[in-house]
Order: C-alpha cells, then structure tokens, then sequence
C-alpha cells in the first residue's frame, strides 16, 4: 500500500494531460531544453514552463539550469512509483480472474451440458 498518496495524485493528474504526457515521452528518450520540448507544442512557452513545474512537482521530472538554459530530464524514481501502483492493480485483477476461471472450470466439470 502506498503511504504517500498524495504524491501518486499528482503523479497521475501531470499524467492526465496530453502535452505533460508528450513531454514525459520526449523525456523517455533523453535529456531535453524546454525550448525542444516546446516545439512541437501549439503553445507558449510560458505554458510549456507551467506543464513542466506541475511534471516537476509530481516527481516524474527533474530540470537544471545552466546559464540560460533550462534542461529537463525524467526521474526514473517516480515513474517507478507510478509503475507500481498500477502492477499491483493488475496483479490483484489477474489473480482474481484466475480464481474466476478456475471456478467456471469447475463447474463446468461438475455439471456438464446434457
């Protein structure tokens, strides 16, 4: 059971809105300015810096800046956290299913189709 689940909440808000989620994957494949991040967004940079502080704030990115530029980074820590949660949600629903099955097997055996 997580005990932080604040933290989780936000996780999946910034992980509710498209652009967050575009630059999450961008992310997944490197390091990024905001200015990279920003191109392919229909939005001002401004709003791109607003995206990434609530991304930064739900701990699933990390910036630096260095002179002038801002370079952004994804924190492997709290996808994991997120990345947990959803597994033992999906383990919890497999075991159920599997019971489901193995009692439907069962009946099945014990009162066949005449």
């Amino acid at each position: 059971m997580f005990h932080d689940s604040a933290q989780l909440d936000l996780m999946f808000q910034a992980l509710a809105d498209p652009a967050r989620r575009m630059m999450v994957e961008r992310l997944s494949r490197g390091s990024a300015s905001v200015s990279e991040l920003a191109e392919p967004l229909d939005m001002s940079l401004s709003a791109v810096m607003q995206h990434l502080q609530l991304l930064e704030t739900s701990g699933l990115v990390r910036s630096e800046k260095v002179g002038r530029v801002r370079t952004c980074r994804i924190e492997p820590k709290g996808l994991s956290m997120a990345e947990s949660w959803i597994s033992e949600r999906r383990s919890t629903w497999e075991r159920r299913l599997d019971r489901l099955g193995d009692f439907l097997a069962a009946q099945s055996k014990t009162n066949p189709k005449e």
